[in-house]
């Protein structure tokens, strides 16, 4: 028969608990709530042993539903915890009860299904009549010197398998074993037998090494720790060796109440986590399995849930150690052991879960822990400052905002800043690790920007271009920085303010380490506070400070400005090339690159570094600068052509070339283009003038007819150099075309009107003795005329002379260039060659409108007039 199972409990018998769940070797709270242990019926009308946990918040979700099996390994550690496995996915769970009497109930419900299934062979294991045949009920010998050899076969061969460890170590906590192996220690160390002794040791690690957790809780306890690790003084794998672990224990580990704590359980709780901690970390360190670090670890790490939730919930133990930092009369041993003691707690307070780390921390600052962070940081004691600050790192890396809100109110009472401490104690501080944690804090304090992705991180967006500042800018922050900025900056930048040149008496080997944490800290205040640290660079003269250090001969001083001048390359703003040009920094750093060649060093490369860095910066086309590295290259030239084996000097001088040859062809593209714009100017003038014309001579050109237009569009062609709006077509006479027996008849005509508009004399057709009609130009301008006078001969010097036309082609173009006639029929052209040969003088007549040019090629008008036929 099933054993006797604890009755269904109601809703009064639930017991409060935490449910853990191991990840990644950290216990993960997965919430608090009430934990009930009963068969539960399942489908087919069977019943199925569950332990399970509801939500204290929210009554219907379940944070745990376990079903009990006899792989499961549910162990009972301590009085308020139980751990087992989870057989489907191989998850380690616990479950830490607030009462042991709670603890007790479900464990006993656990143990006796277990041990039913056991016993019995329950249905949901089918290998339980096998286990039941391998625990076989085994009795160890009594320890004795003559048979321990034996005794650590047999142990070594049982522990090989997990029924073996089982048996054992039932075995080992029935019989009080590790009590008689330690009197038998005792017994061989004062017999000096070395063999005897190498066994006891051997036989203590695998009884550790079995991990169960009845077995190491005996093994530390205060009957029983100094003869564990007593045997383990004496490892055969280090034979001429002996440990010293028992005067350690005796003597560096005692200890010390600061306060009384008044609960006992909490008492032995806090010996056994020291004990645990200094046997995984020394003891077993070298021969830990993870099995059995797990276990340690776990046993850790619920004893310290337990002892900080213990001292939180403590009121009165909380006034008694803060009192001690009000009483001027208690001594500074006692405050330095109370600072320590804060210390400790903050520490364990890490793996505890947000919310409880952030109620410890409230609890704390509720209580003054900053006036104890005060007294800390100014002890001229070493361990106390370094226990203050390891205080304030830890609550600033948990929540920074509220340490914020601390300095916020410090400014609104006008208490002393613990920004300002901060500063004095980094400045006078000699230990490097305090001075990396101050500036830490003080970046954090003061960063005014929520957390950006780690791109780039330093060089700001994708693009080049600096981070932005956020759009909502909080008011509490914004006080902060006008109060950092109105008094504590020139305090935190003191030592670099003062340098001046020829500072290498002023940097010793005291002070020389400040400068490095300084460049880190003014670095991420530019990223941070652009305006602000743009206006304290400027005042103070900060990057003409850096120029400074480099005249110092220590290498590591060099290395600073060095590093400070690439961030401020890497910024890619303006301002910074601006102040980079004006204090000329680029040239101190080649002269230490020169001293520094041909050796390859960490100086040299870093030189190197920053002018690829400038080579690197993008050009702004539309700054009216010059680029950083052609203002270097103008003023050093022929230094920089001496280091043209180096890529970037080779870089800097080719892209500088390539912006000189670039500027100029641009400046010859854009006078060109000048030169065009005025011409079109010109010409748009002109063409608004020659549309400016009278009606008749504007119906004479909408109403041409359509032989004409073809023969003109036909026979003309375009003078080279024209343009259709100011250079019209041009005929011209030819003098080899035997039909063509009559001489070409030209005239031109140019009327010019200055004031009033005034008739032009007509031009007879050739084709007939009518008089045309006079066509009337629009007036011309003078400045157009005076235009025309001077390029009346450029323009002659161009034309080329054409073949002639047809008689009809060269009267049409006569015609429509030269008259205004539209009536007479025209022509061909008669005569004979003689008539032609008699020809005195051909003249070329321009006919000149106020945009039109306009040639033909013909006899001189006094021979037109004798040769026209009657």
């Amino acid at each position: 028969m099933m054993a006797q199972p604890v009755p269904h409990q109601s809703a009064t018998d639930k017991k409060r608990v935490k449910v853990y769940e191991l990840q990644n070797n950290d216990w993960f709270d997965r919430g608090t709530g009430f934990c009930t242990a009963a068969f539960v019926p399942v489908e087919g009308g069977q019943k199925e042993p569950k332990v399970m946990v509801e939500s204290e918040d929210q009554p219907d979700r379940l944070l745990l539903d376990t079903r009990i099996c006899k792989e499961d390994g549910f162990q009972k550690q301590q009085d308020t915890l139980i751990v087992w496995t989870e057989p489907g996915n191989g998850v380690d769970m616990a479950l830490s009860f607030q009462e042991a009497e709670g603890c007790a109930l479900i464990w006993k419900f656990i143990n006796n299904v277990q041990q039913s299934m056991t016993s019995m062979g329950g249905p949901d294991d089918s290998l339980s009549d096998d286990l039941a045949m391998d625990i076989p009920s085994i009795q160890l010998p009594p320890p004795d010197l003559g048979n321990l050899a034996d005794l650590e076969a047999n142990m070594r061969m049982m522990s090989a398998t997990q029924t073996g460890r089982d048996a054992l170590a039932k075995a080992i906590v029935k019989e009080n074993y590790i009590t008689q192996l330690i009197s038998l220690l005792e017994i061989a160390e004062d017999l000096e037998t070395l063999p005897e002794l190498h066994r006891l040791c051997n036989i203590m690690k695998t009884i550790l090494l079995i991990n169960d957790n009845g077995i190491i809780e005996q093994a530390v306890s205060d009957e029983c720790v100094l003869g564990v690790v007593g045997a383990l003084e004496y490892d055969p794998d280090f034979p001429s060796h002996k440990a010293n672990h028992r005067q350690w224990l005796n003597q560096q580990g005692r200890y010390k109440e600061v306060v009384r704590i008044e609960d006992e359980k909490i008492r032995r709780k806090i010996h056994q986590t020291y004990r645990l901690q200094y046997l995984k970390d020394v003891v077993l360190a070298r021969i830990l399995d993870d099995n059995t670090f797990g276990v340690l670890n776990s046993m850790i790490f619920f004893n310290q849930v337990a002892i900080v939730q213990h001292l939180d919930h403590d009121a009165t133990f909380l006034k008694s150690l803060f009192d001690i930092f009000k009483d001027p009369r208690e001594s500074a041993l006692r405050k330095k052991e109370a600072v320590i003691f804060i210390q400790q707690c903050c520490a364990i307070a890490k793996n505890l879960q947000p919310q409880a780390r952030a109620n410890l921390y409230h609890n704390l600052l509720r209580h003054q822990l900053l006036d104890v962070i005060h007294y800390g940081l100014r002890s001229p004691d070493v361990s106390v400052r370094v226990g203050a600050t390891d205080v304030l790192v830890s609550m600033i890396e948990h929540d920074a905002q509220m340490i914020r809100m601390t300095v916020y109110q410090q400014i609104i009472r006008k208490q002393p800043l613990l920004t300002d401490v901060l500063i004095e104690l980094l400045l006078v501080e000699v230990d490097l690790g305090i001075k990396s944690q101050i500036s830490d804090a003080l970046r954090i304090l003061l960063d005014s920007s929520p957390p950006q992705p780690q791109d780039g991180a330093g060089r700001g967006e994708p693009d080049g271009t600096p981070r932005q500042q956020p759009a909502v800018v909080d008011p509490q922050q914004e006080l902060m920085l006008v109060t950092f900025y109105g008094s504590s900056v020139k305090k935190l930048f003191r030592p670099l303010i003062e340098l001046e040149r020829g500072c290498e008496k002023q940097v010793n080997a005291v002070n020389e380490d400040i400068f490095g944490y300084l460049t880190e800290v003014l670095c991420f205040y530019m990223r941070q506070h652009k305006h602000r640290c743009k206006s304290f660079i400027v005042e103070n003269q900060i990057v003409q400070r850096y120029v400074y250090m480099l005249d110092c001969k220590e290498k590591h001083l060099q290395l600073i400005p060095i590093r400070f001048f690439k961030h401020l390359a890497m910024l890619r703003e303006n301002f910074y090339f601006k102040i980079m040009r004006d204090n000329d920094v680029l040239r101190p750093v080649l002269d230490v690159l020169v001293r520094t060649l041909p050796r390859d060093n960490l100086v040299g490369s870093a030189c190197l570094d920053l002018f690829t860095e400038v080579v690197r910066i993008p050009r702004d086309p539309t700054s009216h600068d010059a680029h950083l590295s052609d203002h270097f290259v103008e003023k050093y030239r022929e230094r920089l052509l001496e280091l043209t084996d180096y890529k970037p000097f080779a870089d800097m001088i080719k892209h500088y070339e390539q912006s000189q040859f670039s500027m100029a062809e641009t400046y010859t593209v854009e006078s060109e283009d000048e030169r065009v714009r005025r011409s079109n100017i010109v010409g748009s003038r002109s063409h608004m003038e020659h549309l400016a014309m009278d009606p008749a001579q504007e119906e004479y050109w909408n109403t041409s007819d359509d032989e004409d237009d073809h023969s003109s569009v036909k026979d003309m062609e375009v003078v080279p150099g024209s343009t259709p709006s100011g250079k019209p077509l041009v005929d011209y006479a030819s003098d080899e075309e035997d039909e063509v027996n009559d001489k070409v008849e030209s005239s031109a005509r140019h009327a010019e009107t200055e004031n009033s508009a005034e008739a032009a004399p007509a031009t007879g057709s050739p084709a007939s003795n009518t008089a045309a009609p006079v066509t009337t130009t629009p007036p011309e301008r003078i400045s157009e005329k005076r235009r025309r006078e001077q390029d009346e001969d450029d323009e002659l010097d161009k034309l080329v002379l054409h073949k002639r036309r047809n008689s009809s082609a060269s009267a049409k173009s006569v015609s429509s260039f030269g008259s205004a006639s539209d009536g007479p029929k025209k022509k061909g052209l008669g005569g004979s060659p003689a008539s032609r040969d008699q020809t005195q003088k051909k003249t070329i007549s321009i006919i000149m409108g106020s945009s039109l040019k306009t040639a033909a090629v013909g006899q001189d008008p006094a021979s037109q007039d004798e040769n026209t036929p009657t």
